[in-house]
């Protein structure tokens, strides 16, 4: 998630566990800091950007490490809290939870998470929630901005702390409904159409959970299905692209190889003619994803591979805005970056041949 939400929800946390000790500026100070901890890996010298990429949320975002470094940054709290130096196991608690916390709501993310690094190196990213949402941000925001205008710990903090714990948690619990009820639709609507991906999978479109974006693999190509979950079946639009050329295209290469296992399969790779990259559809739109690397550029007769370099992409493409609005209320609305794409979901194209360029 963004670092302000993370903020937030650390303070959330340290009022919760320390604030009646240490009042209410100082726990959401406290946990605010804590919270935002496991990001600082941002700032860890990587071999390359894809190593950057595929290593980032793993060893500071490890349950594991966080239980090895509470005993550690326990006594930094104490040392600087001196309420809490009769308090150790209050204080253990806070460093822990408030590191556990950033840690869990990183995996409700498409992103992934190690929470269990080094024990089991796989990362865990659920996908139901966007990595900014100010519906799950603004109650801890708004509990956290009234802590640091207050010194002392009341019982109208505490009241409001709670409701803004639990509804944000709750949200977060919806979420995940919502994601199982979108990927549902858009599976139901490809089999209605005789069609079964290899790979589905579902996420939800910037700043909300009531506009689903599907993505279903078929080998060379994959298809973007909007399901709005305020309609009905009618209002899903789907649009077919091209996943590139033929993965035979980077055999050996081993950054497409590392891409390609952490995207999970939801990938494409991009071609002009002197370089291949590679994209990873799980995060932004079509055509404007986030994350796309250079890999491999062509030498004499074939694409060969060269030390990877992350390209940037313009993420919100014209037309965005009111396209989003009209999917999250629920009206069918064509993507007009997409608008070339579209295919009807009763008699999906046959899957094409594909030629393979290098």
């Amino acid at each position: 998630m963004d670092s302000v939400t993370q903020f937030v929800l650390g303070a959330g946390v340290g009022m919760a566990v320390l604030g009646p000790k240490i009042g209410a500026r100082r726990a959401a100070l406290a946990g605010g800091v804590l919270g935002t901890l496991p990001d600082l890996d941002v700032f860890w010298p990587f071999e390359d950007p894809v190593a950057a990429f595929v290593l980032h949320r793993s060893a500071t975002h490890s349950l594991v490490m966080h239980a090895l470094a509470t005993p550690i940054l326990g006594e930094a709290l104490r040392f600087v809290a001196a309420p809490l130096r009769a308090e150790r196991a209050r204080a253990y608690a806070a460093v822990f939870l408030c590191l556990a916390t950033h840690a869990l709501l990183d995996a409700m993310t498409i992103y992934g998470t190690r929470l269990f690094w080094p024990l089991w190196p796989e990362p865990v990213g659920l996908g139901s929630i966007f990595i900014i949402d100010p519906l799950y941000t603004v109650p801890l925001l708004v509990v956290t901005l009234w802590a640091l205008g207050t010194r002392a710990w009341n019982a109208r903090l505490a009241r409001a702390l709670t409701v803004a714990l639990v509804v944000s948690t709750a949200y977060l619990g919806w979420a995940a409904v919502a994601q199982s009820i979108a990927r549902a639709r858009a599976g139901d609507a490809l089999a209605a159409s005789g069609f079964v991906p290899e790979r589905l999978m579902a996420t939800p479109t910037p700043l909300n959970t009531l506009f689903w974006r599907a993505i279903a693999i078929e080998g060379e190509r994959y298809f973007n299905l909007y399901v709005p979950l305020l309609a009905d079946r009618g209002a899903i639009t789907v649009y077919a692209h091209p996943r590139g050329p033929a993965s035979g295209c980077l055999a050996g290469n081993g950054a497409a190889a590392t891409l390609a296992a952490f995207a999970q399969g939801f990938y494409r790779i991009e071609a002009d003619g002197r370089t291949l990259a590679h994209a990873d559809l799980r995060m932004g739109l079509t055509p404007g994803y986030v994350f796309r690397f250079i890999v491999a550029e062509h030498k004499g007769v074939r694409f060969e591979p060269v030390p990877p370099r992350r390209i940037a992409s313009n993420v919100e493409a014209p037309g965005d805005l009111a396209w989003l609005w009209a999917g999250i209320v629920g009206r069918r609305a064509l993507r007009p970056a997409e608008t070339a794409a579209a295919v009807d979901l009763a008699a999906l194209p046959a899957r094409p041949s594909v030629t393979a360029v290098c």
